[in-house]
């Protein structure tokens, strides 16, 4: 594997950077957080704009037709800027959801609209009840040529905020399907959770018999675990990012607050914390990278096996640096006013998604007992 981006990749990373810097600063993060949506029309057609929000999509329906080692970059970035808003959520899951489990007249019609960021979509596909990789709790019937679904999703990110809901559900013959279901219509609620991270939305969505559009692909349960993988690799390379802001901000403060007449930054307790905050994201950074690439090019099976290697070591690694960075500040950390605590909450929800450390490392015990 070459761990060296390629020339347009960097000019990729550098684009999206200057965007944030200018068009989504910290002011703008901080505005976004009682925000429902969590973003501005300006800032997501800026996405849109620089071709971001079609990464993943084909070039034959408008998007770049490119892979998650492309898009690892502008994550990457996204981490680092704390962005709120429905990227992830759009570009990796529903994007990703309608390519692996459309039929080609599903990408038609859907895949044009959300390449342009003219439509918003997002995934729903983890249940109110534990879920199994065969088995959802929430169900599809068939009603005449009408399919209706009804079952509750949690977790769903940037429920809001989305224009089209993509929602997992069994049917009557044991099937998996996935409906596309437009927000705000009959029979749906979408409600959203007070979470600890303001700059990440997400939402509880009760469907009581709500009308969806079944895709056509014939493989929903594998297009299902792709996801899965793809939006683990995306939390992960956003964790990167914050974690290594989070890093620098302690640097920097290290090398200006003094006590003893001294920088704090030189005494050997505060060196040390650093150095182990740098090789934790350097670790990292190698476990997420690889994960890209095998979402890109590997076997089912050791695509999983890297995903979840990636979110086991990060889950609790990228939450000590943003606790390590807060020690390194001091009482000045705690403040609301300070830019590290943003970055720390948004570290909390990576240590908590997909089960934490706890549940990525049974996971991954389960792969290697299963051969």
């Amino acid at each position: 594997m070459d761990t060296d981006f390629d020339t347009h990749q960097e000019m990729l990373r550098d684009s999206v950077r200057r965007f944030l810097a200018n068009q989504a600063p910290m002011s703008f993060v901080r505005s976004m957080m009682d925000d429902p949506a969590g973003i501005t029309p300006e800032v997501w057609n800026g996405l849109a704009e620089l071709g971001e929000t079609g990464m993943l999509v084909p070039e034959e329906y408008g998007g770049a037709g490119m892979g998650m080692v492309d898009l690892a970059p502008a994550l990457e970035e996204m981490g680092r800027s704390a962005l709120p808003g429905p990227f992830r959520s759009h570009a990796v899951g529903a994007v990703s959801l309608l390519v692996l489990a459309g039929s080609g007249d599903d990408h038609a019609r859907w895949l044009p609209d959300m390449a342009s960021g003219a439509s918003k979509g997002t995934v729903a596909i983890i249940d109110n009840a534990p879920m199994t990789a065969d088995q959802s709790s929430t169900i599809a019937t068939l009603d005449g040529d009408t399919w209706k679904i009804t079952g509750t999703k949690v977790h769903v990110p940037d429920g809001v905020c989305a224009d089209l809901l993509l929602i997992s559900a069994d049917t009557a013959d044991g099937d998996t399907g996935i409906f596309v279901v437009p927000n705000r219509t009959d029979r749906l609620t979408v409600s959203p959770l007070d979470t600890v991270d303001q700059t990440q939305k997400f939402s509880t969505v009760i469907c009581e018999g709500v009308i969806g559009e079944r895709l056509g692909g014939t493989d929903a349960p594998t297009a299902l675990a792709v996801v899965q993988d793809r939006l683990g690799v995306a939390a992960v390379l956003d964790g990167l990012g914050a974690a290594s802001v989070a890093l620098n901000i302690a640097v920097s403060y290290a090398k200006e607050r003094r006590q003893f007449d001294r920088p704090i930054g030189s005494f050997q307790a505060v060196q040390h914390l650093c150095a182990d905050m740098l090789q934790t994201i350097e670790l990292g950074r190698a476990g997420v990278y690889y994960a890209a690439w095998a979402c890109d090019s590997a076997d089912a099976t050791e695509r999983h096996r890297a995903v979840t290697m990636a979110q086991a070591f990060s889950a609790d690694a990228f939450y000590t640096i943003g606790a390590s960075a807060i020690q390194v500040l001091g009482g000045v950390g705690f403040t609301w006013t300070h830019d590290i605590h943003i970055y720390y909450k948004r570290l909390l929800t990576l240590s908590t998604a997909a089960g934490g450390t706890t549940g990525q490392l049974e996971e991954l015990a389960s792969i290697i007992l299963d051969g």
